[in-house]
Parts: structure tokens; C-alpha cells; sequence
């Protein structure tokens, strides 16, 4: 027997704002992706996939390179300026906007994620909020970089960084939470 919880909070409330349409266009790009992108994974297929992810409502300059493992939820939603980078397992999950700026690098394994629940409701919708990367920035690998964050101009964020405030510009922040470790001063 199960006993009940006063403080229990019931997800059978829960309520889906996603539309049809919206379900219906990420099975297709799924059944697309999985034919079309994963299977080109060479340096080659660069400017193929990024014609896929285009077909699909995508933002990207010609210039960009997206590996073949990234996992894009919702092409619709991802803007990439001339010369940025996704790398290799990339999971960028959209179910609000993603821009990543000119000359920025998100590294392998890297999680972008728009997108969360409101704890404080009993219904627990989903909320979202767009992530901005600005120019010049660089993401490390395996960082976690939560919805409604602007990582500014210049920025790095190092290796398994978990970051959930907007990063300044020219900085370097890292650790979960990620925080300021040093300003970043280019040398010539």
C-alpha cells in the first residue's frame, strides 16, 4: 500500500503547450535528420548539412561547420552567425531560440538547453527563454548552459562549466555554478 504525501505534488496535472504542429514537424526533422545528416559525417558534407538544417527553418551562414553527431531539437529555432562552430555531440535542445554569434565555438558535448518546468506550479509547464552566445565566445566541453543566459562577447566558459547567469563580456568563468575566474586579455 501507498502511503499518500501531504506534500506529494501530483504530475498527473501536467500540462502539454506544445503544439501538434510542432510535434509533427520535430518527427519529420528527426526521421530527416537521422537519414540525412547523421549519415554524412565528414568534413566533406559540411555545407550538406548545413543545407538540412536550413530546409528546416535553420539561420546559418555559409561559413559555419555543424558536426554530424549534434543533436538539434528544433532547427527552427538555432541562428548562427559566419564562422561559429557546434562541435562534435553537441546537445542543443530549442524549444526556444539559440543564437551563437560570429567566430564562437561550442565545444564537444556541450548541453544547450532553453528550456525547463515551473517548479512553483502545480501543473509543472513548461518554460522556455532563448540562450544568446555572442560573438567571439567559446564554450568548453561539456559545459551546461541553462535557458534565458547570455554568454557576452568575447566570453570563454571552461570545461563541465554549468552556468546559469548571463557570463560577461571578455571574461572567463568556470565551476558549477560557473564564476569568474580572470578577465580574458587577447595577446598579439
Amino acid at each position: 500500500m501507498i502511503k499518500e504525501d501531504k506534500n506529494l505534488i501530483s504530475l498527473a496535472n501536467y500540462q502539454d503547450k506544445i503544439t501538434l504542429k510542432n510535434k509533427l514537424s520535430r518527427l519529420l526533422w528527426n526521421i530527416v535528420c537521422f537519414l540525412f545528416f547523421r549519415f554524412f559525417p565528414t568534413t566533406y558534407f559540411r555545407i550538406w548539412r548545413l543545407f538540412v538544417l536550413k530546409l528546416f527553418g535553420a539561420k546559418i551562414h555559409n561559413s559555419c561547420t555543424v558536426y554530424a553527431s549534434v543533436k538539434v531539437w528544433a532547427p527552427w529555432n538555432l541562428e548562427m552567425d559566419a564562422y561559429s562552430l557546434l562541435g562534435p555531440d553537441v546537445d542543443c535542445y530549442n524549444p526556444d531560440k539559440i543564437k551563437i554569434g560570429a567566430h564562437s565555438v561550442v565545444s564537444q558535448k556541450a548541453y544547450l538547453c532553453s528550456a525547463s518546468h515551473d517548479i512553483t506550479n502545480s501543473k509543472h509547464p513548461l518554460i522556455t527563454a532563448p540562450i544568446i552566445i555572442e560573438d567571439q565566445a567559446w564554450i568548453g566541453a561539456d559545459v551546461f548552459i541553462g535557458m534565458g543566459v547570455t554568454i557576452k562577447q568575447g566570453a570563454v566558459v571552461g570545461a563541465r562549466a554549468a552556468v546559469f547567469k548571463d557570463v560577461e563580456p571578455w571574461t572567463v568563468v568556470g565551476g558549477n555554478p560557473a564564476k569568474f575566474i580572470k578577465k580574458r586579455i587577447i595577446n598579439q
